[in-house]
């Protein structure tokens, strides 16, 4: 008894022990986790009211919001940082919180798990903690502006303002902590020989996916700063990084992803680098010393495009290290891969193609640049919109070693010296591409007070004929399946007639080794072995994007086996 007394009493005090460190550490995550506003001395900005001209038209003062016929939002804003994000902020009110209710939403469905989620949301907070300090003064007070147009719907993640300013730096940990997966994007560009008219030209593929309702309400910002030049990015509700843009000196950033280890401190969100070059660089010396002050998260292509230059180079940055990587010939290629000697990877680099879809997608490029070699408006927008693989080969609608993998958030298409950018309509890069000529939008843009068209349409580029196409349908009841197949898995719910779904879905995406994977993944959940491990040997017949994943069906095939 006396014993039992003793162990009890050493119990307790282990106990208490725990509870005392796990009390201590959830003050210090409290204390360490809270990201304070910056200071603003002109608070009455925050009583500018929005004027609502029409249904598809805003206002407030000489800066505006506009949906035009196409469905894509065009905004203006001027002034200083504060004075942008309050304006910015009460304009886009609605189109922020659907911004981020479907990034909300399509997180639930990547981590279905509430605690993992919860766990997520904690690691995040401190994680970032400290986020603020690498993030400049005037983009603090830019995005504190927009913060308070945010819905206090979503405080269970993070009050406005941290919340606003950790989505940020949702591209980079999203990047980090899904290499290949969630970005997987694609640019090149051509001039001089390799240019129709022997001007700078780019076409960049944004292949950044969190869900299609995420890519729907797509806007064009027009912004003139009080410091800095005039510029256009690509981006959506309450979001002032840059991923694709260019400025009134003719100085284009898009980004492209690099592989990367896991960050383990808060640094600048690279989309912000990217803004600070588009406000402040005009030519490719300047953005690389630029982003040679900011340390960032992850390893990232700056794609930069400059007028001044007459040419496109790439600042390859990792956290550790930056390396201007320039081209002897009068194009360049970037997919998700380093390719300056000092920053290279050598299991990519020496891979074979097939086995890295970065790589491919490369090889691809300069297979259709070798087809195009004189690239024009036209020439740019078929590479965009390519779906095949090498060789013209079918490898399945979706797949991320095509050019074209049916998820971009957006495509764009830049003519530096003429300040002219082309956007995509939705869906991803199949509909039109509208043109804008930065010269005109900001020599009218104070003027505007009722909806007008500020696009140049006589230089549409019309829709892929794709969009039109029973493969198009095929692809969007291919996708419907998928959904009820993964929801079955979820809920533990045998699908009615699943031997003809299965044979429809084969007959709708027959070449995309996904297709495969979702039926295998079906009878491996519900323990049909026979079955899975049919459909699992099929998918790595395909065309599969990178050996991780295709190790990944090995070992499922291993385990069943």
């Amino acid at each position: 008894m006396h014993r039992l007394k003793k162990i009890l009493t050493a119990l307790l005090k282990v106990l208490i022990i725990l509870v005392v460190i796990i009390l201590v550490l959830v003050v210090i995550f409290k204390i360490t986790s809270k990201l304070n506003p910056p200071e603003i001395n002109n608070l009455q900005i925050e009583n500018l009211q929005r004027t609502t001209v029409d249904s598809n038209f805003y206002s407030i003062n000489d800066n505006w919001l506009q949906k035009n016929e196409h469905g894509l939002w065009e905004m203006y804003v001027a002034g200083k940082a504060y004075e942008r994000g309050v304006i910015n902020g009460k304009l886009t009110k609605e189109l922020i919180y659907k911004q981020e209710n479907a990034f909300v939403n399509q997180i639930k469905v990547m981590i279905p798990s509430d605690s993992y989620l919860k766990f997520l949301k904690s690691f995040v907070a401190f994680f970032n903690r400290n986020i603020d300090k690498h993030i400049i003064k005037e983009y603090q007070e830019e995005i504190y502006g927009i913060s308070h147009s945010a819905s206090d719907q979503f405080n269970f993640i993070a009050p406005n303002y941290p919340r606003i300013l950790n989505y940020h730096a949702a591209h980079d940990i999203g990047h980090a902590l899904q290499n290949m997966n969630l970005v997987a994007c694609t640019a090149f560009s051509g001039w001089d020989s390799n240019s129709e008219d022997s001007s700078l030209i780019i076409g960049r593929n944004f292949d950044f996916y969190v869900g299609d309702e995420f890519a729907e309400d797509k806007i064009v910002m027009f912004c003139n700063p009080q410091k800095g030049y005039k510029f256009m990015i690509v981006t959506w509700g309450g979001m002032i990084g840059a991923t694709s843009g260019m400025n009134d000196q003719g100085l284009t950033v898009t980004l492209n992803a690099a592989k990367s280890d896991i960050p383990f401190s808060a640094a600048t969100p690279i989309s912000l680098v990217a803004r600070e070059i588009l406000q402040y660089a005009t030519t490719i010396e300047e953005a690389f010393e630029i982003a040679k002050k900011r340390k960032t998260f992850v390893s990232e292509s700056l794609f930069i495009g400059s007028a001044k230059d007459g040419k496109t180079s790439i600042i390859e940055k990792s956290p550790e290290y930056q390396v201007l990587f320039e081209t002897d010939n009068d194009y360049i290629i970037c997919s998700n891969h380093f390719q300056s000697n000092e920053m290279q990877k050598p299991e990519i680099i020496n891979a074979r193609p097939c086995e890295y879809a970065t790589t491919y997608r490369f090889k691809r490029v300069e297979e259709l640049l070798n087809q195009n070699p004189k690239l024009n408006i036209k020439s740019v927008t078929k590479i965009l919109r390519d779906q095949k693989g090498l060789k013209n080969e079918n490898i399945g609608m979706g797949n991320e070693k095509a050019v074209n993998q049916l998820i971009a958030h957006h495509s764009i298409i830049f003519k530096p010296e003429e300040l002219k950018v082309w956007i995509s309509i939705s869906p991803f890069q199949l509909g039109e591409f509208i043109c804008y000529d930065l010269n005109k939008v900001f020599a009218e843009a104070d003027n505007i007070k009722e909806s007008k068209t500020i696009y140049e349409n006589n230089l549409t580029i019309p829709a892929d004929s794709f969009l039109y196409s029973n493969d198009y349908k095929n692809f969007v009841r291919f996708k419907n399946i998928r959904n009820q197949i993964q929801a079955a898995v979820k809920n533990d719910i045998r699908i009615p007639d699943e031997a003809f779904i299965f044979n429809e879905i084969i007959a709708l995406n027959r070449e995309f080794f996904e297709t495969f994977v979702y039926i295998g993944d079906y009878f491996n959940h519900f323990k049909i072995t026979d079955q899975a491990v049919l459909a699992y040997k099929k998918a790595l017949t395909k065309e599969i994007p990178n050996i991780y994943q295709r190790e990944n069906i090995q070992e499922k095939i291993k385990e069943l086996e």
